[in-house]
Parts: C-alpha cells; structure tokens; sequence
C-alpha cells in the first residue's frame, strides 16, 4: 500500500472512533485494523471469487435510463468474497454474470442499520451514533420517502414475515425491524397512509399480478432468508447453509419479478448490506453488488468504488427525481452499467 493510500485509510480509521461506526463488540477489530495501517501493514483486500472471464470491464459511461419501477434487495453480512464465485449461490452468482457486477463496491459501517439508512436516506453512523441496530428512531433526516412523494413517485417496503400491514413496531419473529429502515422515518410514522406503504412481502406477488406496483419497491428476506440467520428449522448451521438457503430463496421469489413482465422497464439491485465484522474495508466491508435490467450491459463488471449512497442516487435517478438525500447528492454516478 503507498504511503498516500495508507494516510486515507488511516483517516477512516479515525472516523470510526469519532463517530461510532462499529458496535462496542466490534472494537477489538478497529484497534487491529487502527495499528495495522498506523505501521502501513494492511493491504487492500482484492475480493475473492471468480467472476466471470467472459465478463466487459470497460468504464465507459452509459446513460442512467429512466424506468418505471427500481427493486432494491437487501442481503446480510457477508463480504464479496464469501458470495462471488461461491458454488452454492448459483442463482446469485448467474445474475452477477449475466448482468452487471460491482467488483468494488463497500459497504458504510457496521452493524445493519446505518447501512440501510445510507441506501434510503444517503446518511448512515451521524444518524444511529454509537447506537448502531439499538438506535430508536424517529429518523428525521431528508429521505428516499420524502424524495419519492415529492416527485409523485410511489413506493412500498416489503418486509418478509412483517407481523400486518402498517406494522412499524419492533422485531418479531424472523422479522428484524433492523432491516426495515422505513419503519423509522418520521415521514412514515407521522402519516398512516404513508405508514400503510410498509407491507409484508407476500403482498409483492398480489401487487406484480394486479399491475400496481409501486414506482420504487423495497424487499427485505426476513432473518432465516437473508444470510443473517440459519434456515427455518434449524438451530445450528454453517455460513455456507446460510448463504444457500439465501441464494435458494433469490430464485424462488425474485426470478419470478425478473422474468415477469413488468420488470421490461424495471431496475434491480441485490446488494449486501455489509461485510464480515473482521472486514472493515472502506468501514463496512467489501460487499457483493449486482445491478440487473433490461437496459443494463450484458455480463459487465465494475471496477469503480462504489458505496451505498451510489445505489440510493441511481433509484431516484432513474426514476427523474431530483432530490437526492445525503450524500446521494454527491455519490458517484452508476451510469457505466447501462447501455
């Protein structure tokens, strides 16, 4: 690492101590992390897995294209490595070679929830401080609800296993209100019609088949779905479980959103919220992200840095709204993946 790259890196080291970026039980990784790149021992991480060969890794910028519906999907704390290139994950590794890959893309901090908030509301630990998951709400920040009803855009959050509609309570069951960044917006909380945008996600289905779809969909698996947890069933398992039975649960309730005909004019990205505890790269880790449409590059990888921030600036983009919340407003374009 040169000397100028080490001093960057050391700046986000410090910037996890002012601001609280990883939980109390995490702070023996950022004492690690702090004297390693204090000495200029610690190397970029170059990811791991083996994208496609066949990929086009060409920056060429495209054109954000406008659409009529953005589906986010948010998977949990897994870093790149642990999914790209894994033989377990063949329907998330098949899109990641079909469509585009972010090969550098980092997550914001850890733990969850100041992730979610940075791809809803392009602001992440000044938000939840030292609170991390714990922190309570409301959430008052400018936000992607705000810049969607602003711009007459609508929008739902489908939660998997949400207890009923409008629920905007704490975690039940499988269902981590972590993972729901929604349900701490004052805009939400003061407005039960907007509150009534928060939907389990079986509701998705009944919405494709009705036609009415909101512009802007985000999906969040619940805690046995999304890598966080073990499957339904079990009380023990290995990573590699988790990750199959996420991968298992991709194919069989976003393949059909894909394949359907509404997504001729949709977006997509699947995205990890953040990496490993142990990878703190960037503050967040380096986290496997895919963009997939039928206005995208075919079988594209990324080498730019991106962050959560970007994600939250191509929605609203492609949707033509203006107000880009946080640092949306200055995060790097995602144009290159498109035609």
């Amino acid at each position: 690492m040169s000397d100028e790259a080490a001093a960057v890196q050391l700046e986000g080291a410090k910037t996890i101590l002012r601001r609280g970026a990883i939980g109390v039980s995490s702070m023996k990784y950022f004492w690690s992390f702090f004297l390693a790149i204090s000495f200029g021992l610690l190397e970029s991480a170059c990811g791991g897995g083996s994208p496609s060969t066949n990929a086009t890794t060409s920056t060429t910028p495209g054109t954000i294209p406008a659409v009529a519906h953005v589906f986010i999907v948010v998977e949990e704390n897994h870093s790149y490595g642990d999914v790209i290139g894994n033989s377990g994950m063949p329907y998330f590794n098949g899109l990641a070679n079909s469509y585009g890959l972010a090969t550098q893309y980092y997550a914001n901090a850890h733990p969850s929830l100041p992730n979610y908030f940075e791809l809803t509301a392009g602001d992440a630990t000044s938000v939840t401080g030292v609170l991390g998951d714990s922190y309570p709400g409301p959430m008052t920040q400018d936000n992607i609800v705000r810049a969607l009803a602003g711009a007459g855009r609508t929008w739902k959050s489908y939660a998997e296993s949400l207890p009923a509609i409008g629920y905007l309570g704490g975690s039940s069951g499988a269902y981590d209100k972590a993972h729901n960044p929604f349900a701490y917006f004052s805009d939400v909380i003061d407005d039960p019609t907007q509150a009534g945008d928060v939907v389990p996600f079986t509701q998705l289905g009944a919405d494709i088949a009705a036609g009415t779809v909101p512009n802007y969909a985000f999906i969040a698996p619940n805690l046995n779905d999304d890598a966080h947890d073990c499957p339904a069933g079990l009380s023990s398992c290995t990573d590699q479980q988790k990750l199959t039975a996420a991968d298992q649960w991709l194919h069989t309730n976003i393949d059909p959103v894909i394949k359907s005909t509404i997504f001729q004019n949709s977006l997509m990205v699947i995205v990890f919220d953040e990496g490993e505890l142990t990878d703190i790269e960037n503050l967040g880790g380096h986290v496997a992200a895919i963009i997939i449409s039928p206005k995208s590059k075919t079988g594209y990888q990324s080498t730019t840095t991106y962050q959560h921030e970007s994600v939250l600036r191509l929605s609203l983009k492609a949707l033509g709204v203006t107000d880009l919340p946080g640092d949306a407003a200055t995060a790097p374009d995602m144009d290159e993946f498109f035609r």
